[in-house]
């Protein structure tokens, strides 16, 4: 009997095609799966208008996921192992203030 925790296949996996709705993130992969998490995983993405959401481009060959004018990138081992973005509160709230457009 093994007492090690199951290991995830994720190293094969790359996406072919992204879908974002209202609040979920859907990516299908190669192999037949799909994977949705919600946009509140990606604060980037949940804060993006649906206009930056929809300008994205694969990194590699499927490897990840990547939102130039969100500056976000999205790896899919990271979805696969069901990881949320690390990016800290502090650095969240320099993003959003860096977006706030000027008052005229």
């Amino acid at each position: 009997m093994s007492t090690s925790p199951l290991r995830t296949e994720t190293g094969e996996s790359r996406a072919q095609r992204v879908s974002l709705t209202e609040d979920a993130l859907v990516v299908d992969l190669v192999d037949g799966r799909t994977i949705t998490v919600p946009l509140i995983w990606y604060p980037r993405l949940a804060h993006g208008t649906p206009e930056e959401r929809v300008k994205w481009r694969f990194i590699g060959e499927g490897e990840g996921i990547h939102w130039p004018e969100l500056d976000e990138d999205i790896s899919v081992d990271g979805l696969l192992a069901g990881r949320r973005s690390g990016e800290t509160q502090a650095s969240l709230r320099r993003w959003l203030d860096s977006r706030k457009k000027p008052a005229r």
